[in-house]
């Protein structure tokens, strides 16, 4: 499965939108022969050289731009990518230096942008479950759902069924199914306890389950969740 939008990076730059030297692609790689820093280090390092969070730019901008693009599309993606990073650098100085890597931080901001946003999410997927055939430069909303179900109608069915979710449910399934978070990461992200995105990833589940007449979209994901 592609999971590319089929936009390249150059289109979404932060940095470009910000004004700021801080995001600039692949200036600070480490020198042959050392380790990557980890997310928390860089972050560390950024509060006295802000030149550093560009490392975790590089690490993880193309992953959030296709979330924001897979829940929002592809010209709202470019704006909404931009303002997490831009966001998370202006809340490094309050990240937990213990949490190594920091997608389920990134992510959280990116849900939470995305938040604000919520008619624009559901109608995008109303339209989308009224499209028959993938719409040009759109990567297909449910491509591993279709895989795994065996059919093909399943990616507007399923773009009906998000539609129909609360917001909360879909945030939980989606960091889930499309971020590749795990629960412990999803909770981190959302700020609830991981008893409570079990909870909300079962009845999106079983909402999405009977939508889909029967079929389960988000259990490819199962076992990793539980890693």
């Amino acid at each position: 499965m592609t999971v590319d939008p089929g936009v390249p990076l150059g289109a979404h730059h932060p940095g470009a939108r910000a004004g700021s030297h801080v995001l600039h692609r692949g200036e600070h790689e480490p020198p042959a022969g050392q380790p990557e820093p980890s997310d928390a280090r860089s972050i560390e390092r950024s509060r006295d050289e802000p030149e550093q969070f560009a490392v975790l730019y590089d690490r993880h901008a193309d992953s959030v731009y296709r979330y924001a693009a897979r829940r929002l599309g592809l010209e709202a993606a470019e704006d909404l990518m931009a303002d997490t990073f831009i966001t998370a650098f202006r809340q490094r100085h309050r990240y937990d230096p213990a949490r190594a890597d920091a997608r389920a931080w990134l992510f959280g901001i990116a849900t939470n942008l995305i938040g604000r946003h919520r008619r624009a999410e559901a109608r995008r997927f109303k339209a989308l479950a009224r499209v028959p055939s993938p719409v040009p430069h759109e990567e297909p909303v449910a491509d591993r759902a279709v895989a795994r179900a065996g059919a093909a109608g399943v990616r507007t069915d399923l773009a009906a069924a998000l539609a129909g979710l609360s917001a909360r449910h879909r945030d939980v399934v989606l960091l889930v199914a499309w971020a590749d978070l795990s629960y412990e990461e999803a909770a981190q992200a959302l700020g609830v306890p991981v008893g409570t995105v079990r909870s909300r990833l079962h009845r999106a589940r079983s909402a999405l389950r009977e939508a889909l007449g029967g079929s389960d979209p988000t259990a490819f994901q199962e076992a990793h969740a539980h890693e």
